[in-house]
């Protein structure tokens, strides 16, 4: 079955003449989400009551809602309830609207249907969100675009276990619901988000003030007096490893104050200074491997590097890309199995370069990819021994690599093995407008 078959897109102002009216019992239930909105429920309150009254009008056996975040390039998933466990793609989930279907509903505000999500899924193997729903038993969806002042502001998701559920008199029931809906639930998200936001930075800000920032600048400060002999005269050797010591400790000072600047970063205040001709392996990767490589040798790893002959020449941010690198590879030994093994791979194709880290570990699960590169995400290990951190490194990763207009993956094998990989076109593509 082509694609063309299963996805439809529908104008909700065409044949208007031809809809079939609105039943008494249907309006009296439209009446009911006003009542519900004007009372100023809240948003999982308003959810809460589509899925248990509304079911009746429109066949569904899983409700969702889903909201474009600030960047105006990912959905994050705030609500799903459904009739049957598990639920796989639940709050929190974020996926990438580009080359995503969903792009078109932005686009027109038309509504989507899919009357067969396995054969959706088929067609597009990297939805990785289409995926979820199939493994859920989900087969046919209807989204309708929640508006709000003529921009799609989010989604309001009605999935079906049965394959062709939903009809054009279903999509016009389903347009009054968000049309009643769509204000007040994206003024509700809009306050929980500022409000997990402020929580979430005092938090991270708290820690990096009290647990790195302080212990770290009292280090470089004893190194540094150690290395000036104001203690007693010191070997050259011995100068020299001081130094080493000072240069990562300041190192790590710099990149605490890249944590601080984590607001400006969300404000788009985080400037690319790239230039062209970059030694990738001198001024990226070597350095990345010196930091990380105290870890390395004291979990007893093995790092195994593939890179090109010669020299490898790219364009990008060096400095930038150093916090990228050395985040991907801390992680990959932070959760890695010790005394396993690290793969660090480069590849300088004429049109791209692509820098991989692979590790042996545990790895995450599927449902969790989606979680990954959000903004203070911890996931849970599947030992059960939870690594401490701030959550914010592949987040920073993912916006640092959006600023050189690239893109930066993960995948695993459960149990096994984990990857981390960024793709940056060559010369750097144009800032997207």
């Amino acid at each position: 079955m082509s694609l063309q078959s299963t996805l439809r897109y529908l104008d909700p102002f065409r044949g208007r003449a031809a809809r079939r009216r609105i039943s008494e019992d249907e309006r009296q239930t439209l009446r009911m989400i006003n009542q519900k909105v004007a009372a100023k429920q809240s948003l999982n309150d308003l959810a809460d009551f589509l899925f248990e009254r509304t079911r009746e009008l429109i066949p569904c056996d899983r409700i969702g809602l889903a909201f474009v975040d600030e960047s105006g390039r990912r959905v994050v998933a705030h609500y799903a309830r459904a009739d049957y466990e598990p639920l796989l793609l639940t709050k929190g989930y974020v996926g990438d609207l580009g080359g995503c279907s969903l792009e078109h509903v932005i686009k027109s505000g038309e509504p989507r249907i899919i009357d067969d999500l396995e054969a959706h899924a088929h067609e597009r193997p990297t939805s990785h969100a289409s995926g979820l729903l199939v493994r859920e038993g989900v087969r046919s969806s209807l989204t309708c675009p929640l508006v709000v002042e003529g921009r799609v502001v989010g989604f309001l998701f009605r999935d079906s276990c049965r394959k062709g559920a939903f009809d054009s008199h279903h999509v016009q029931l389903e347009m009054a619901i968000s049309e009643r809906l769509s204000q007040s639930v994206e003024k509700a998200w809009r306050i929980e988000q500022l409000t997990t936001a402020n929580h979430a930075y005092l938090e991270m800000l708290a820690f990096v003030s009290h647990e790195i920032k302080n212990p770290i600048a009292s280090l470089v400060t004893d190194t540094r007096l150690l290395a000036d002999g104001y203690l007693g005269p010191l070997e050259p050797q011995q100068v020299d490893k001081m130094e080493r010591v000072i240069a990562k400790g300041q190192y790590l000072l710099d990149l605490v104050q890249d944590y601080l600047d984590l607001a400006r970063i969300d404000g788009g205040g985080l400037e690319l200074s790239s230039r062209e001709g970059v030694d990738v392996v001198e001024e990226i990767v070597a350095p990345s491997i010196d930091l990380v490589r105290p870890q390395i040798d004291q979990s007893g790893m093995r790092l195994q590097l593939d890179l090109p002959p010669g020299t490898i020449a790219a364009e990008c941010d060096p400095a930038l890309l150093r916090i990228v690198l050395v985040n991907l590879l801390g992680n990959a030994v932070k959760y890695g199995r010790p005394e396993g093994e690290i793969r660090l791979r480069v590849v300088r194709d004429p049109g791209r370069l692509e820098v991989s880290v692979w590790n042996e570990g545990p790895g995450f699960a599927p449902e969790d990819r989606g979680r990954l590169f959000q903004r203070f995400s911890r996931l849970r290990s599947s030992h059960g021994d939870n690594k401490r951190g701030t959550g914010v490194g592949l987040y920073s990763s993912w916006r640092i690599i959006q600023l050189h207009n690239g893109r930066i993956r993960a995948r695993s094998e459960p149990g096994e093995w984990a990857e981390f990989a960024f793709e940056l076109a060559q010369p750097l593509r144009p800032p997207r407008g």
